[in-house]
């Protein structure tokens, strides 16, 4: 199981890589003048391979994060109320990812309204879901 364990965190960490820095191109893309459509299609290419590269990381994250779900037999513990809790913190960072494709998908269709200001506060929450799910882990306060 500590191999699962292992490739689990690897594929977790580079999945989190991109999901840090798909929101940091959206920052760059929101401030694109009008009239560059070099930069405009560089960076979306640049956008698009990186989601097309997490999409393939994100895959075996969750499946070697099942396996070691149903390894432990976590689920079953009612004293393990902190996995419960980290499952939500797993869900909102799906969510997060597909909202990360739909952003991509306005700008590549023109239709993005959000300042760069704003994506770079969208940029902050994998920060924040990634420091739960740690800390829930580390500490499994419940």
């Amino acid at each position: 199981m500590l191999w699962v364990k292992a490739f689990h965190i690897v594929f977790v960490a580079s999945w989190f890589a991109g999901l840090f820095y798909l929101p940091r191109i959206f920052v760059n893309l929101a401030m694109v003048p009008p009239d560059s459509t070099a930069e405009r299609e560089r960076l979306l290419l640049m956008a698009r391979k990186l989601l097309r590269f997490m999409n393939i990381l994100m895959v075996p994250a969750l499946g070697l994060g099942l396996w070691l779900w149903l390894g432990y037999g976590i689920g079953s513990n009612p004293q393990a109320d902190w996995m419960s809790l980290k499952l939500g913190v797993v869900l909102l960072v799906l969510g997060y990812h597909h909202v990360c494709m739909r952003h991509l998908r306005y700008f590549e269709s023109g239709e993005a309204s959000h300042s760069h200001i704003w994506y770079r506060w969208f940029n902050e929450a994998p920060v924040l879901l990634m420091v739960a799910a740690v800390l829930l882990v580390v500490l499994k306060p419940f």
